[in-house]
């Protein structure tokens, strides 16, 4: 991992199960490595800035594909190491050029509020572009080897937005649905209803450990029950829509 300079920390969930987080950006970034007897599934391949595939090659022997619980910068930047990458259908122009924000923009994300390493260039950074091998539109199954992920459209906070169900564990990856911290839904292409539509959906399951994308790893299940009641008083006041405010319900908030 000589190249990455200590930018990845890398924590074991179970034997076949690694997370890999960057602490070092504002974002605190987490990927998760989920290794079954035939293949791995990588979730998400971060923020670009390191080479991930230099870490995840450590931790897996098997053939790897990439998979993004949405396609925003924070969460595509190591997908040109992995040609193998499946991507939603509401979300392949983004992959193609019609991202909605600049990139200039997004390299102003990259620098904020980032330790970055010394020989990182901002000026190099661009946002990935290419053509999924599989295109998804939620409720596909995904068999590793002893192993079978559910894929699950959430859209609320991206229309193409993924949760990823592991039922023999009880594992669910929320991505950006569902984490500590400002939860993203005023951008124009974020949909409030479809929000609280998604939180009604994932709340259901038999949830026993939940990874979130961004922030604290100390998440329980209980937060998705929370969540969606606090989604569903705010459609019962007329606040459930863009321009609606910032709430803040302790360690959750949700900007509309």
């Amino acid at each position: 991992m000589s190249a990455a300079d200590n930018w990845f920390t890398i924590e074991k969930t179970d034997e076949n199960t690694h997370i890999i987080s960057e602490y070092r950006h504002w974002e605190e970034t987490h990927c998760f490595l989920l290794n079954g007897s035939e293949r791995s599934l990588l979730i998400d391949t971060g923020l670009g800035i390191r080479n991930i595939s230099e870490v995840v090659s450590g931790l897996t022997d098997k053939p790897v594909t990439a998979i993004a619980t949405h396609i925003h910068w924070d969460h595509i930047g190591g997908h040109r190491y992995y040609p193998d990458f499946y991507a939603h259908k509401a979300e392949l122009h983004w992959l193609d050029g019609g991202f909605p924000q600049s990139l200039e923009t997004i390299k102003g994300y990259v620098v904020d509020r980032c330790d970055l390493p010394e020989d990182f260039n901002i000026n190099s950074y661009n946002i990935f572009q290419g053509k999924p091998t599989r295109v998804l539109h939620g409720g596909e199954r995904i068999e590793l080897g002893g192993r079978t992920i559910e894929v699950i459209h959430t859209p609320g906070h991206a229309p193409g937005h993924l949760c990823f169900w592991e039922e023999k564990t009880g594992y669910l990856f929320t991505g950006d649905l569902v984490y500590k911290g400002i939860l993203t839904a005023w951008f124009p292409s974020t949909d409030p209803e479809s929000y609280l539509k998604s939180l009604e959906a994932i709340s259901d399951l038999p949830a026993k450990k939940v990874f979130p994308a961004h922030h604290s790893l100390d998440i329980t299940p209980e937060i998705l029950i929370r969540m969606r009641k606090a989604f569903e008083q705010l459609k019962e006041n007329g606040m459930l829509h863009h321009g609606g405010g910032t709430f803040d319900y302790g360690d959750w908030g949700v900007w509309l």
